[in-house]
């Protein structure tokens, strides 16, 4: 017998080349608790965010940004002062800040101060300008004077601009936050679903590998969620039909419904092929016990190129539609594009996995954030539920809603701004 100094051996010799997990597949690790722990992680780093926006909108209020702004302004006239050292109200400025703080109120009140207004503090002061006797000094005396009202007026001005802005980026803080928040709680959600998942049908999930391993298909996972109406919501995760197959999605039907004695339909496909990836995906959930009927009657104004209003109608994984409607301030182009910009979002916030408050929520703040001009867009939601028969309206500065049903009609009415200032909604 002749033996070989050295051996070598692959390995994956010894195993399948077709994995059944794919490489690049995100749903193999839904289930573990690492995933979890990953998730909840990420969710309260992204909260913490959230509060230190939160905090630092909180302590810049008005009272603390007017004290601020005088504190401001005291130091800046202070130091533009230095041009006006033969100005005859040098010296009563520079020596005492509670005159530049009494004229400073005079500011905030009338936008502006005169030569009047100062003449009338100092009065008040027991302190007045002398010379006036004299016709040259009482000229030049009264050219200071002017000279330090326009100084105020001035440096009030610019301080007033910076303020604006300042406001602007603490309003921005909010925005960040609730938008952060909403992110947060979204990924706990997901975090949440993934730990609470179809732990009760693992019975279910065997007898469903083993009737379609009897039809030829290969299912790699499979979750079962049965939500609180009592629909089943099934996620089913497959290899790629070769090119000439059939996904054999009526098999899979009839097996889940068989399973599951509820009839069950497809709600939803991604094919691996389309995506480019190696892995499928099947939403099936409870088929619908109830039908909808939609008509849409719409007209643009009078010399409009388009209607400013935007409409949508969707089917939601968890099987719900949603009907969407939004109008934009005013009519034509920029107003169909506030509208489009909103309802797009809500469908994709909603489908994402954001709940509803959240979705208007982070609606409200982007459209806020990213706008240069005042642009608003209401939101008209209906949210139908064909299993349970049950229908949850979103407002959000739309017009009422009139329900029908016979002789009877019900009104759904919002006290709700449209979509721009997230502070009023």
């Amino acid at each position: 017998m002749l033996v070989p100094k050295n051996i070598q051996l692959n390995i994956e010799d010894f195993f399948d080349k077709n994995l059944y997990l794919p490489v690049g597949s995100t749903y193999s690790l839904e289930n573990t608790k690492d995933t979890i722990y990953k998730l909840n992680t990420v969710s309260e780093t992204i909260n913490e965010m959230s509060r230190t926006y939160k905090e630092e909108f909180k302590t810049e209020n008005k009272e603390n940004v007017l004290e601020d702004s005088k504190k401001i302004f005291i130091s800046e006239i202070e130091t533009k002062l230095d041009e006006f050292r033969d100005n005859i109200l040098y010296d009563d400025l520079m020596n005492d800040d509670s005159l530049i703080s009494e004229l400073f109120d005079i500011l905030v009140e009338n936008d502006y101060i005169t030569k009047d207004d100062i003449l009338k503090i100092l009065e008040e002061r027991n302190e007045y300008v002398v010379g006036y006797d004299d016709f040259d000094t009482n000229m030049k005396s009264e050219e200071d004077v002017k000279n330090i009202a326009r100084l105020m007026s001035e440096v009030y001005k610019i301080g007033k601009i910076n303020n604006l802005w300042k406001r602007k980026i603490n309003e921005n803080k909010k925005v960040i936050s609730n938008q952060l928040d909403g992110v947060s709680k979204a990924i706990s959600s997901v975090a949440k679903s993934i730990e609470n998942q179809d732990e009760d049908f693992q019975e279910e999930k065997k007898e469903i590998r083993l009737l379609c391993a009897q039809k030829e298909i290969e299912i790699l996972d499979i979750n079962i969620k049965k939500e609180n109406n009592g629909r089943f919501i099934i996620n089913i995760y497959k290899a790629p039909c070769e090119e000439n197959e059939k996904c054999k999605i009526e098999d899979i039907e009839k097996i889940l419904s068989k399973v599951l004695k509820e009839e069950i339909t497809l709600q939803k496909k991604v094919c691996g092929r389309d995506e480019e990836n190696n892995l499928c995906k099947q939403i099936y959930v409870t088929k619908d016990k109830f039908m909808l009927q939609i008509g849409i009657a719409h007209d643009k104004k009078k010399n409009s190129a388009v209607s400013g209003d935007y409409n949508s109608e969707t089917r939601l994984d968890d099987g719900k539609y949603l009907i969407a409607l939004s109008d934009g301030m005013g009519s034509g182009t920029e107003a169909r594009k506030s509208s489009q910009i909103a309802v797009k979002m809500l469908n994709r916030m909603l489908a994402s996995g954001f709940d509803k408050d959240t979705s208007i929520d982070l609606i409200n703040s982007s459209m806020y954030i990213n706008s240069e001009e005042d642009s608003y867009a209401t939101l008209d939601v209906a949210i139908i539920d064909l299993y349970s028969g049950n229908m949850e309206f979103i407002k959000n500065g739309a017009c009422p809603t009139f329900i029908k049903n016979k002789r009877k009609v019900n009104i759904v009415k919002s006290i709700s701004l449209p979509a721009r200032n997230i502070g009023q909604n």
